[in-house]
């Protein structure tokens, strides 16, 4: 019988561009955080257990804010991501703080996780049909001769900001709504109308299509993909530490990228038409404040989410 899919949710990052600890801050006046509403949209699609990465740092914190009270309506686990937890044979850079990337945190969850499994980031908002939508995948698929991944893609234009710049996953799908292939675009803004990227400082911009389909992080795998971020980790340091000891990051679409290069995975593309929220700024707060209050008058939550609110 097929495990029942568990939801993983990426919180180990601090906000450095928000300035704190971004996962614990308010959008409505119950004291209701983005990932309160993840949850309670994860809970009533079916998820019955959540694995929070974090790290250390912020364990006291997190639990107080987050965790003790989600332990009340859901199974709750701890994993968490050091920047000790490397390869044997490997230590960490001099001078090096910043954690290893989206893989990493996912790795970090191999003696918490053995069957399907989704992930979102702790920080951002994704709309009830995705967690629907990727729970309902899991449950139905489970690897062949290929592993069976999916992810949930939003529409570029759904997921800009006023404030600033963005990193997307912009993806490549068939006419199967499978992924082709995925690349990390760190550096894309709004510019009027239209939104586009750029790789040398601003020097150049290239336009991204209304059609553009991006990864906001909300996957769903089977546990194939631990094995492979395990096995593919030492070749990344061995890659990238030469070049950028101090920042090089361990991403999950990378890993995806080369298993769907190497023919060793499908991944089914959900396309949302859900608009996404998220504080990457400061002054974002405001736009995910006023979306969560209109979600409620449009009867998408009740006005107190949990029932101690």
């Amino acid at each position: 019988m097929t495990k029942k899919p568990v939801l993983v949710i990426m919180a180990a990052g601090m906000g450095s561009r928000y300035g704190g600890l971004k996962q614990i801050d308010p959008v409505d006046p119950y004291g209701n955080k983005i990932i309160d509403f993840s949850i309670y949209d994860a809970v009533e699609a079916g998820f019955e257990k959540v694995v929070f990465i974090i790290k250390k740092a912020i364990e006291k914190e997190f639990k107080e804010q987050i965790g003790d009270r989600m332990a009340k309506y859901v199974q709750v686990e701890y994993v968490f991501q050091e920047l000790d937890k490397l390869p044997e044979g490997y230590s960490v850079p001099e001078g090096r703080v910043k954690p290893w990337g989206t893989a990493h945190a996912i790795l970090c969850c191999k003696d918490a996780v053995d069957g399907p499994f989704a992930v979102i980031n702790a920080d951002d908002y994704y709309g009830k049909s995705a967690f629907k939508s990727i729970y309902d995948q899991l449950v139905e698929y489970s690897d062949n001769e290929k592993y069976q991944y999916t992810m949930v893609g939003y529409k570029l234009y759904n997921t800009l900001t006023e404030n600033g710049h963005v990193a997307r996953g912009v993806c490549t799908t068939d006419e199967s709504s499978h992924l082709v292939d995925i690349h990390e675009r760190t550096r894309i803004e709004k510019h009027g109308d239209i939104a586009e990227f750029t790789e040398d400082d601003g020097a150049t911009w290239t336009e991204l299509p209304e059609e553009t389909i991006v990864s906001m992080n909300m996957w769903g795998f089977t546990a194939s993909v631990l094995k492979e971020i395990d096995a593919r980790f030492a070749a990344f340091l061995d890659r990238e530490l030469p070049k950028n000891p101090i920042k090089c990051e361990y991403f999950l679409p990378f890993v995806v990228d080369e298993l769907l290069k190497e023919g060793k995975a499908d991944v089914t593309v959900l396309k949302s038409i859900d608009r996404w929220y998220g504080v990457t700024y400061k002054e974002d707060k405001e736009t995910v404040v006023n979306a969560i209050k209109g979600l409620k008058e449009a009867g998408f939550y009740p006005e107190k989410l949990w029932e101690e609110a």
